[in-house]
């Protein structure tokens, strides 16, 4: 399934996009609950009953759910969907209809407020280009384990507008990567299970400020300010079923063989797959549960992917001396995953 939020009027609403089609999860709990008579299978209202009231309210309520009941919370959703498409209960709820199309709706970070918001270093392409293009000999490190950093989970943000300060516009770049959504607790995960504790995928535009990051990072203590500012998350959180004929299982975790593409106001700039990670996210989840406890709604970033940002591009000479500009146009793609897509806007413009 492909789980979304988006504003409807003053509301905000957890939804599932399907075939062109966005459906309030939130109200659609509500109809069902109102029924004098069933129309879900025992197991579903077992299910159901087991669901807290705002278990459907949004994403990071409906994922600590998921943490406790796993597959059968999936299920529950999927009777509900048929029941609704099926026309075998209420098109509207309150007055409110339960299905809309995109002009109708704002289409919102499908994880507005991560538990936390962690990103990796995992396609040795791109580091390994980095690093020679600044004269730098690859580390040794990067074989050894795989890292990441924290970014600031408060400043999420879904596509549409995407805001910068002044300063920001000093080498502002795009990242094209893909991200995990943590879906139960753990602590400790060995790789070979780590898969089981992903509930789900999404396209993550790593924004960042390089004149501003560059400068920080001299002092040795990773980004902060160069991407504290927004991070881009969208349009869908996609479970791993819909994944599945392009996954591959190996001893370090699951592979996923998903084209992925970048363009800036119509041009590509950037193509890879996401199957050329040195490193799993299995293996990235090894890592950040070591003696942590991992938490629904924690998402987690692959790194940027070969010739994913401009930095990389304008390095190699690919591009020349290329930077976003307001009024810009950003498109994300990644098989499966859906479309991304920004326009980058000076804060205090109309």
């Amino acid at each position: 399934m492909k789980f979304v939020t988006f504003q409807h009027g003053s509301f905000i609403r957890l939804g599932v996009l399907e075939r062109g089609a966005f459906y309030d999860l939130t109200s659609l709990d509500g109809v069902v609950r109102s029924l004098t008579s069933t129309v879900l299978s025992s197991r579903a209202m077992q299910t159901l009953a087991a669901c807290s009231p705002v278990t459907f309210r949004d994403m990071l309520s409906f994922l600590r759910v998921w943490g406790a009941l796993g597959p059968s919370l999936l299920e529950l959703t999927r009777e509900m969907m048929d029941a609704l498409q099926q026309d075998r209960i209420p098109a509207e709820f309150q007055g409110a209809p339960l299905q809309f199309s995109e002009r109708e709706i704002k289409l919102l970070s499908p994880l507005p407020r991560p538990s936390s918001l962690r990103d990796g270093y995992a396609f040795r392409q791109h580091v390994e280009t980095m690093r020679r293009n600044r004269g730098m000999e690859m580390v040794p490190e990067f074989d050894h384990f795989p890292v990441f950093y924290f970014g600031n989970h408060q400043s999420v943000v879904g596509p549409g507008d995407f805001y910068v300060q002044p300063w920001h516009l000093d080498q502002l770049d795009y990242e094209l990567e893909a991200a995990i959504v943590i879906g139960r607790e753990g602590m400790n995960i060995s790789a070979d299970q780590a898969d089981s504790y992903i509930f789900g995928f999404v396209i993550m535009n790593d924004m960042s400020a390089r004149a501003l990051q560059r400068e920080e990072m001299k002092l040795s203590l990773g980004p902060a300010k160069g991407k504290d500012f927004g991070t881009v998350l969208g349009p869908a959180i996609v479970t791993p079923d819909e994944l599945a004929d392009r996954t591959q299982a190996t001893p370090q975790g699951n592979r996923y063989q998903l084209a992925m593409k970048a363009e800036v106001n119509g041009a590509v700039l950037s193509q890879g797959n996401l199957d050329s990670m040195n490193w799993t996210f299995a293996q990235i989840i090894e890592r950040a549960s070591y003696g942590v406890m991992l938490y629904p709604g924690d998402v987690i970033g692959s790194g940027t992917v070969g010739t994913g940002c401009l930095a990389e591009l304008n390095s190699s000479k690919i591009t020349d001396n290329l930077w976003l500009r307001p009024g810009d146009r950003v498109r994300l793609e990644i098989d499966r995953l859906g479309v991304l897509e920004n326009t980058i806007m000076l804060r205090g413009e109309a």
